[in-house]
């Protein structure tokens, strides 16, 4: 059914889903959804009657979002007199303000920003958190840089990532032990976030993303919600596959149980009709055959030997979309069987190992010998086992 963006503002809103993740096109309206989105809510702060307007700046917001309009709150003094001052100044904001001033985040920002980028740019915060100089590790002369835009959209994904992981804590803590800042915050909105990492990085923040989104309190509707929208279907398809596992409450006779379950996410795309409204269409499998790509990336990998840790990443994107094609439960059960009927302990262990690490940016990017030849067995398995095609195949 079509309908405006509005409207589907309002589906979205209606939804008791802790997570709403929606696929679409660049183009189609995912940043005019994420707008809509937030007009509606601040229309729902002026008509409540009840909203305590004596609180915080912070408690009166109901939303938080990521976009291409969260970029504008950075903007570049480029010293156009002598050249060589240059620094990104931050406009004030309540969030903003409330994890680098009031938290002082900072030295958590750059780690994150590190992580993102493998990089030995390093970014100072001046004193009172108002702009960033960017200087490169080593360099005795302390000259500030330029820096490109993607490594600037990672900065601010690092501060916005720095400050959703704040507030999820935050609400996670006994109601009378917290302050009343966030008691209001209903949605969390992240549309397209840093769409110029590689795939390495993309998958580590998609995993870490999910398992955030998965960890905040969420009792009987009551907590975060979180709409998720992307064009890009590696980032599509590992936030899928990670929503799609449930995750039990780590303190025993805790309550809920079950942080997380799965049934607590729905799965969308975003299409744009001919007349200009717009059709969210239930999407419980993935939208694109992308294994096809991963594969032929490893294969090129190990022909010329330069397999790297995120190649394992790949693999088992690659297996856990094949076993949802096949209806295995786990990925596991793709694996060469031992003589006991039980999934290859090694192959397990190392896929386990070298994949979905929350600290794969920090790794050593070694890999031994052996976890190279494991690693080409396994691809080599697969494509005889299960019938895949190679790539390079295809476009011969």
């Amino acid at each position: 059914m079509s309908n405006t963006l509005r409207e589907i503002s309002e589906q979205l809103k209606a939804s008791p889903k802790k997570v709403q993740l929606i696929y679409a096109f660049n183009g189609t309206g995912k940043t005019r959804l994420s707008r809509e989105f937030k007009t509606l809510l601040a229309e729902e702060i002026i008509e409540d009657s009840d909203n305590d307007t004596n609180g915080s700046e912070l408690s009166q917001k109901n939303i938080l979002y990521y976009n291409a309009f969260t970029e504008d709150l950075f903007y570049w003094d480029n010293d156009l007199t002598d050249d060589e001052d240059r620094k990104l100044k931050i406009h004030p904001n309540a969030f903003t303000d409330w994890v680098l001033i009031e938290q002082g985040q900072s030295a958590t920002i750059i780690e994150n920003f590190r992580r993102l980028t493998n990089s030995n740019i390093e970014p100072l915060f001046n004193a009172n958190s108002s702009e960033v100089s960017f200087i490169i590790r080593g360099d005795e002369t302390g000259s500030t840089i330029k820096i490109s835009k993607g490594e600037e959209s990672n900065l601010i994904w690092s501060i916005f990532y720095s400050l959703l992981e704040l507030i999820i804590e935050e609400l996670s803590s006994p109601e009378d032990e917290r302050s009343a800042d966030f008691n209001n915050l209903k949605y969390v909105f992240i549309d397209d976030p840093v769409s110029s990492l590689d795939d390495n990085h993309l998958i580590e923040l998609a995993v870490e993303l999910a398992n955030l989104m998965k960890k905040s309190t969420y009792i009987e509707g009551n907590g975060l919600k979180f709409i998720i929208t992307t064009h890009n279907p590696l980032f599509y398809n590992v936030l899928h596959n990670e929503l799609n596992s449930d995750l039990r409450n780590p303190n025993q006779n805790a309550v809920p149980t079950w942080l997380y379950k799965r049934k607590q996410t729905g799965k969308y795309r975003l299409e744009k009709q001919r007349n200009g409204t717009f059709e969210l269409a239930d999407s419980n499998d993935h939208p694109f055959s992308y294994h096809l790509f991963l594969l032929s990336e490893i294969i090129q990998a190990i022909s010329l030997d330069q397999i790297q840790k995120y190649h394992f990443s790949f693999l088992r994107n690659i297996l856990e979309k094949t076993a949802t094609f096949l209806g295995h439960q786990r990925w596991e059960q793709l694996l060469e069987q031992t003589a006991e009927g039980t999934p290859d302990p090694f192959a397990n262990r190392l896929m386990n190992l070298s994949s979905h690490s929350a600290h794969a940016g920090e790794e050593i990017s070694v890999v031994e010998n052996s976890d190279k030849e494991k690693l080409e067995e396994l691809v080599t398995y697969l494509i005889e086992t299960y019938g895949f095609k190679r790539q390079e195949a295809q476009n011969d």
